[in-house]
């Protein structure tokens, strides 16, 4: 582009301000053409106006480039982002403690849609935290009820299976599930959906789990019933809430199939964590189910294929 344009001359008045000028008769333009390096002239005539045309042309340095200019300019110097890199995977984590406490708070007191209060910067930080924290109190929680169970009667040991079942059963459902969902959805035609939003959705729907799993320990079956059915209502409605503008977007028969599975196997996830963590002798346990014998005798051991899932 030619760097040519005008200069602007006023015929200032005797006072020596412009407040009695008359600019249809006294202002005069005079084409000019000047160059980078042109020297100042009388009373920095030059210089001024250099500088003027070279800012609102964005070759200047004192204001910033149009959006354009510098988006074009970002996008050209920053580097891919690959699978085996660290930068793939932090932008996952790029959030910081007080979004994260407001998606914690919006997900047990939901009063907006939750996918608003992503901003379309959804996260897998809390996610990965809520889930990791489910995990270990669960297992505290089996851990000190078994415990309790045998206080008396044996030495006690800890038993890790506990730990790797509570692991399987929390972080496969907060993080395989959500990819066949997504799968299943864009199979039937939904185009909003987004795994990052389901994996959002249900990592901040497993906070309830975190209270819930806090009185696992307690040997009343009817308080332990009491607070898994409140654990269930909540989430599955948070889930529920959230997830039925995505689902209604296929056909009216697969979002009802859909809507379904999703309830069912909510209801899966929490009839697993009573039985498997809120009683005592549970069949995760090397003990046996509660009733069999300490030294072994005629009491029915475990089901096989359940202990070798934990």
């Amino acid at each position: 582009m030619s760097r040519s344009g005008y200069d602007a001359v006023v015929d200032v008045d005797d006072e020596g301000d412009l407040g009695h000028t008359d600019l249809q008769e006294d202002l005069e333009f005079h084409q000019s053409n000047f160059s980078e390096s042109a020297p100042l002239g009388r009373k920095g005539t030059k210089s001024t106006q250099h500088t003027t045309s070279s800012s609102t042309t964005g070759g200047g340095g004192l204001l910033p480039a149009p959006v354009t200019a510098s988006s074009g300019s970002n996008s050209g110097g920053s580097s891919k982002r690959f699978l085996w890199t660290l930068s793939f995977y932090a932008q996952f984590f790029d959030v910081d403690t007080s979004s994260v406490l407001q998606r914690c708070w919006a997900a047990l007191y939901p009063r907006a849609n939750f996918l608003d209060v992503l901003e379309g910067n959804p996260d897998l930080y809390g996610p990965f935290w809520i889930a990791t924290t489910v995990v270990l109190i669960l297992f505290l929680g089996g851990t000190i009820s078994d415990y309790l169970a045998q206080t008396g009667k044996e030495a006690f040991a800890y038993d890790f299976r506990l730990l790797s079942g509570a692991a399987g059963l929390i972080y496969g459902y907060t993080f395989v599930l959500p990819v066949a969902l997504y799968l299943a959805l864009r199979y039937f035609g939904s185009e909003s959906a987004n795994l990052l939003e389901c994996w959002a959705l249900y990592g901040y729907s497993n906070l309830i789990w975190i209270p819930v799993a806090m009185i696992s320990w307690s040997p009343i079956t009817i308080l332990n019933w009491v607070f898994v059915g409140v654990g269930f209502g909540v989430s599955v409605a948070f889930l529920l809430r959230n997830l039925y503008p995505v689902l209604s977007a296929t056909d009216r028969q697969t979002s009802k199939v859909l809507l379904f599975v999703v309830v069912a196997l909510h209801l899966g996830l929490a009839l697993a964590i009573k039985v498997l963590f809120f009683a005592h002798g549970s069949p995760a346990l090397k003990h046996g189910p509660k009733g069999a014998a300490p030294g072994g005798g005629d009491a029915k051991p475990a089901d096989p294929a359940m202990m070798m899932m934990f």
